[in-house]
């Protein structure tokens, strides 16, 4: 069995020692927070307001590019408000464009990815909470690496602004020019970086040029399932989606799969889902990785059938990805489309992810572990 990870809240240390977060920048802070801050450096408040449209309004990430400021004034505004958060180490696209992985590095060298997919009603981004993962989940690339530190909540809305940008660019042929859904499913736990996770999300819905004005309905978070903080969650008079990472109806297989069920079992788990429904009115995506041999047999189908019928509830079935040496694979396909069956016979609305992006190491975690390897291997040779 693998053992119980440390589930953190809202760590800013990896071990003992405390992780260096990036500078503050403006979309850390709210409006009123910008405007005070813009006063202290001695400028009239509105050039808060003028460096919000940019950045929010027309996904101008570049100061130089802000030429309603005047040079100085936009120089000292940049150096305290627009700090760089992200440097692109790789930017891969496959699926005729239509999805774009973009690998960053961080102020202190760490590595985070995000995902653009363009669809012909909708284009959505997948962005990262954390740099790696505590959570340990064995058949994840991301929960291998471990744990380095949280992201701000800059350097998670940063992520979102900038492939925004790139969909207005319309490099996203046969898209629209607007993104239009933020998935929090990108390298971390979203629910351990509680707080700065919360506060990206009020910055992606509040209408510019506060925040991008995204729909919280179109808004989806991710947990494996840190029952407190989904309690939390469910106080917060958000209409996010919660999409919790099952993975495994009986609690011996998740014990093993997602090791923080050690903590809170399937059945508290799925109770906290169920409570976060009934507050908020939205249906709990129940994502599951069909992993060959391992939770794909039917009795398990028919275990998850009899533990989400009649909820609010919709089955997202999810091919693995697998990784490199991974002893982990995907389901046959015959083995997935009966497992959809069995669900679907329990009345349990159900679906196959779209498999998106395996030519770019689609798998959350992969671009960065290769990337990893890559400078080691580099610094190996003579």
């Amino acid at each position: 069995m693998t053992s119980l990870p440390l589930i953190p809240v809202d760590p800013d240390a990896t071990g003992s020692r405390r992780a260096a977060m990036p500078p503050q920048h403006l979309a850390d802070l709210d409006l009123a927070g910008r405007r005070a801050l813009v006063s202290e450096l001695g400028e009239p408040a509105f050039r808060a307001k003028q460096l919000s449209t940019h950045y929010f309004g027309r996904l101008v990430r570049d100061p130089e590019q802000m030429t309603d400021l005047p040079a100085a004034t936009r120089a000292k505004l940049a150096d305290r408000l627009l700090p760089r958060l992200l440097t692109p180490v790789r930017e891969l696209a496959c699926d005729d464009g239509a999805t774009r992985k973009a690998l960053w590095r961080l102020h202190d060298g760490s590595l985070v990815e995000s995902v653009l997919m363009g669809y012909p009603d909708r284009v959505t981004v997948c962005i990262s909470s954390q740099a790696g993962c505590g959570m340990a989940c064995p058949f994840c690339a991301t929960g291998q690496a471990g744990l380095t530190r949280n992201l701000s909540t800059a350097e998670i809305v940063d992520q979102a602004v900038y492939l925004a940008g790139v969909a207005a660019s319309g490099a996203v042929a046969g898209s629209p020019p607007r993104l239009s859904h933020v998935v929090f499913m990108g390298m971390g736990e979203p629910l351990a970086n509680y707080n700065r996770v919360l506060a990206a999300i009020r910055r992606l819905v509040s209408p510019a040029p506060e925040g991008l004005g995204l729909s919280q309905r179109h808004i989806t978070v991710s947990t494996v399932g840190l029952v407190p903080a989904i309690r939390r969650l469910a106080s917060e008079d958000l209409s996010v989606t919660l999409a919790l990472s099952l993975h495994a109806p009986d609690d011996e297989l998740r014990d093993e799969l997602v090791p923080v069920n050690q903590r809170w079992k399937v059945s508290e788990v799925l109770d906290a889902a169920w409570d976060y429904a009934g507050r908020t009115g939205r249906r709990v995506s129940i994502e599951y990785a069909m992993i060959k041999d391992v939770n794909d047999q039917p009795w398990r189908a028919d275990l998850l059938g009899r533990l989400l019928a009649g909820k609010l509830a919709h089955v997202n079935l999810i091919p693995l990805n697998p990784t490199p040496g991974s002893r982990w694979d995907a389901s046959p396909k015959p083995v997935e489309r009966e497992f959809v069956r069995r669900l679907r016979d329990a009345g349990v609305s159900t679906t196959v992810r779209d498999t998106r992006g395996r030519e770019i190491d689609g798998a959350c975690g992969q671009l960065a572990a290769a990337e990893d390897s890559d400078t080691v291997g580099a610094g190996e040779t003579p």
